[in-house]
């Protein structure tokens, strides 16, 4: 640790502080490729040390992209926060700070070795996303429950943990107790996990464990299940979702964007229609439907009617997931266009970034060694001019960028929109029979029905029939009455049913195209974003070299 830079007082990171920390990277031999801290990039820095800074805040580092390992152990940091950038870290030190809770690690998915030991906290959570965990340190610090510790069973390449320090030690052999719950774990407290140790954890806590892998095996069945079942039902349910994604200088997060469009096209608006589930709903709120089903040749209605049904609701069915298919090739094709240009404008951007970069190393070394004022004054103007060119190049390219894709995305809103149109179109035909194949049957009650009426009036056969018929058709108009209810009751459903479908599909279009346009808004605001800043940091730097 450099003596020049000790901070006494409390602070938050800053561009100095992290220049001079990036700066002490390099040894002398490399010294001369870096004359100042100005010309270092963060963005290609892959080690960062900030221990006895007295930092009090984590700041500043969104432009550390690359980088893999941070220290920030023995400061004053009272809040894990500002990582949000750093998606490429796999080793984090925080120990010997003041931190209370464990929070803001959502984004660091790649962190494989976590140290928080010696401070404040007192529940180990919030760590859900750190698949990749393989060390975790949090000694010294106020874990009370050791039952807390379980935890970390989700982390399945986790190696070595360090608990020692924490109050539940008080609760005996809690050795045993992390042996015999983390069976792959080899290092606890810095020591090995001895097979001895693991064979009388095992014979300790042997009913505990078979309980508890019999409750997980439960819980994993039933999770299985359950996604099963969502996964049946998620290829027709009607669900309109999109999701924001980061977007870094000329870098487009294709990869979100492509879930993005997979998890709206797999909803093909036509759950619950194959075979007989409207049929089923139309008859499931009719008071009066079992007393006339009782009723002498309405059954074999009702079985020609479901039938009928059934097989029109089922055409409706698979013509819906073929229907889904052609959109879902349709995205796909669309984002597959969108990922190549949106790659062929990011190598175009990164081949004019390396010759500028180039060129501009060279220039500003050589009017370092100038000593007349004019001169000087002559090469920094020229830098500054070549600054706005690169500028003006990368805004021409963005814009290019951006006219391409709006055309893309019109040919794409007129093609999908035909699309929705002839699913919407095709279906309503398919409704409107259903409520032909209703009305046929709603006649054939009507005259099945006078029949019955005739029947009971007149006392002929009226023993044949059950009780409840009787009661009923003794009321001419009461009969009539619940025929044309349920009548109403049914195209209703079959009304309402169209509706979902044809609304569905049409919310579904205008999320999926406000949803592109809306993430391509965004990726062309932060790119300009981006180019602005990078041009005030070259600015800035050749402001300092004066």
């Amino acid at each position: 640790m450099s003596s020049e830079y000790i901070i006494s007082e409390p602070t938050s990171m800053d561009k100095e502080i992290l220049q001079h920390a990036v700066q002490e990277l390099f040894n002398p031999d490399h010294v001369l490729r870096f004359p100042d801290a100005s010309q270092i990039h963060f963005n290609e820095v892959q080690k960062l040390s900030l221990e006895y800074k007295n930092i009090l805040k984590i700041d500043h580092l969104w432009d550390f992209s690359s980088l893999s390992k941070l220290e920030l152990n023995n400061n004053t940091i009272e809040k894990i926060q500002g990582l949000d950038h750093l998606i490429n870290l796999t080793w984090l030190n925080l120990s010997f700070n003041k931190i209370e809770k464990i929070e803001g690690l959502e984004c660091v998915q790649k962190l494989e070795v976590l140290n928080l030991s010696n401070n404040k906290i007192s529940v180990i959570e919030n760590m859900d996303t750190l698949e990749n965990l393989t060390h975790f340190f949090i000694s010294n610090n106020l874990i009370g429950q050791l039952d807390n510790v379980l935890y970390l069973r989700k982390f399945k390449n986790l190696a070595a943990v360090n608990l020692f320090g924490n109050p539940f030690l008080n609760e005996g052999d809690y050795r045993f107790f992390i042996a015999a719950y983390f069976p792959k774990l080899m290092f606890l407290d810095s020591r090995i996990l001895d097979q001895k140790t693991r064979k009388e954890a095992s014979i300790k806590y042997h009913y505990v464990l078979e309980k508890m892998r019999l409750e997980e095996l439960e819980l994993h069945q039933a999770d299985e299940a359950r996604q099963r079942h969502e996964a049946e039902l998620k290829l027709h349910r009607v669900l309109s979702f999109f999701c924001e994604s980061s977007v870094d200088l000329y870098t487009y997060s294709l990869t979100l964007m492509f879930s993005f469009l997979l998890f709206l096209v797999q909803d093909a608006f036509v759950e619950f229609l194959n075979g007989s589930s409207l049929f089923k709903n139309m008859f499931k709120d009719d008071p009066k439907a079992q007393t006339l089903h009782c009723a002498p040749g309405v059954d074999s209605l009702i079985q020609t009617f479901e039938h009928q049904m059934g097989e029109l609701c089922t055409q409706l069915f698979e013509m819906g997931l073929a229907e889904h298919k052609r959109r879902e090739t349709e995205v796909k094709s669309f984002f597959s266009c969108q990922e190549k240009a949106v790659t062929d404008c990011q190598e175009k951007a990164s081949q004019m970034l390396a010759k500028f970069n180039h060129e501009h190393k060279e220039r500003t070394e050589e009017f370092q060694q100038l000593s007349d004022p004019e001169v000087r004054k002559v090469k920094i103007d020229h830098c500054n001019d070549e600054i706005n060119r690169l500028c003006k190049n990368l805004m021409t390219l963005e814009f290019q960028l951006v006219s391409e894709m709006e055309e893309k995305i019109k040919t794409f809103d007129s093609s999908v929109s035909d699309m929705v149109r002839h699913f919407s179109e095709t279906a309503q035909g398919m409704f409107s029979h259903c409520r032909h194949l209703e009305d046929d049957y709603y006649q054939k009650m009507q005259k099945v029905a006078a029949e019955i009426l005739q029947t009971v009036a007149i006392d002929t056969r009226k023993e044949d029939l059950p009780d409840n018929v009787i009661m009923l058709f003794e009321n001419r108009d009461a009969v009539m009455d619940a025929l044309a209810t349920a009548h109403d009751n049914h195209l209703l459903k079959i009304n309402d049913r169209e509706t979902q479908l044809t609304t569905g599909i049409r919310a579904w279009k205008e999320a999926l195209i406000k949803g592109i346009q809306d993430e391509e808004l965004k990726r062309n605001r932060t790119n300009i974003s981006d180019i602005h800043r990078y041009m005030d940091n070259l600015r800035e730097q050749l402001e300092e070299l004066i």
